[in-house]
């Protein structure tokens, strides 16, 4: 199956696809073998950030030999990309997906960029997905003390459905990723604040495409069970896999202070991450 035909399946099902971020081999494995006990479709993704890390060839390179290994569907994804030029490195290096974050753009040159992806991601293979993000709700994955500075929850602040639709239109993009309500990060004393599930019935309404949930770490299962039926079926996780990795890792240190072995070292981190993982697909999936 191909990112098209599982996408596909979870609008006519009704769930989600989990997108999880990595930035290390952990990380993906944690993912993979979550997935793979219950037998659903998932999407890796890596920030600039993390690709800068990781190595955007090296990315694509993991990705394809758990695909191919395991024939299992298992994607990649150029989360949060902020230029033509990066989108196109990791159109070249085999990504199955693409994302184009112009919030910080105007709304025209948001559409003029966006859609300039997408031209060209078509030119590659018609089965890359393209996405894009009309809406502010912070940049980084990570516990926050309140909601992110200059990110505001309130609707009139929101991405509108008009918005939404004249976006779609112009860009021809095959997934949108608005605010409504949500924020990358978690905060880390306290809740998230609410979706506003209305609001992304609207949205939907207006635009007819899959959309997807950034930020959804910390957001209340209540919450995402009512946003997957108001037409989200990609969601995205990172903050929290982040926590379980950090807090694995010191107890696993703390626990084994002469240790030196990475691969032993690490072992406990694939097992914290991989039930954060098992959890959140479970979720999406009604399981």
């Amino acid at each position: 199956m191909t990112l098209r035909d599982c996408i596909r399946n979870a609008v006519e099902k009704n769930v989600a696809i989990g997108h999880f971020n990595i930035s290390n081999l952990e990380a993906l494995r944690a993912i993979f073998n979550s997935a793979k006990v219950l037998n659903l479709p998932v999407i890796v993704g890596l920030s600039e950030g993390e690709r800068d890390f990781v190595g955007v060839k090296q990315a694509a390179a993991l990705v394809k030999s758990f695909r191919e290994e395991n024939n299992y569907p298992i994607f990649l994804n150029a989360d949060h990309t902020y230029s033509f030029d990066r989108v196109k490195e990791a159109i070249d290096a085999g990504f199955d997906m693409v994302i184009f974050d112009g919030v910080k753009l105007s709304f025209e040159e948001n559409i003029a960029v966006t859609k300039k992806c997408v031209d060209y991601a078509r030119t590659i293979s018609p089965e890359i997905v393209a996405e894009a993000e009309l809406g502010n709700i912070g940049q980084s994955s990570k516990l926050l003390s309140g909601i992110p500075e200059g990110v505001s929850v309130a609707e009139e602040n929101l991405t509108t459905p008009e918005q939404a639709k004249e976006f779609v239109t112009k860009t021809g993009i095959d997934m949108l990723a608005p605010a409504v309500g949500n924020i990358h990060g978690m905060i880390g004393v306290g809740a998230d604040p609410r979706l506003n599930i209305s609001h992304i019935t609207k949205i939907k309404e207006a635009v007819g495409i899959p959309l997807v949930l950034h930020g959804a770490s910390g957001n209340s299962p209540e919450d995402i069970k009512a946003a997957i039926a108001a037409g989200i079926n990609v969601i995205h996780i990172n903050t929290e896999l982040r926590v379980a990795f950090r807090d694995a890792l010191k107890l696993s240190l703390q626990e084994n202070p002469d240790e030196v072995a990475p691969y032993k070292i690490m072992k406990s981190t694939i097992q914290e991450m991989g039930k954060v993982v098992t959890e959140k697909l479970k979720l999406f999936n009604n399981i």
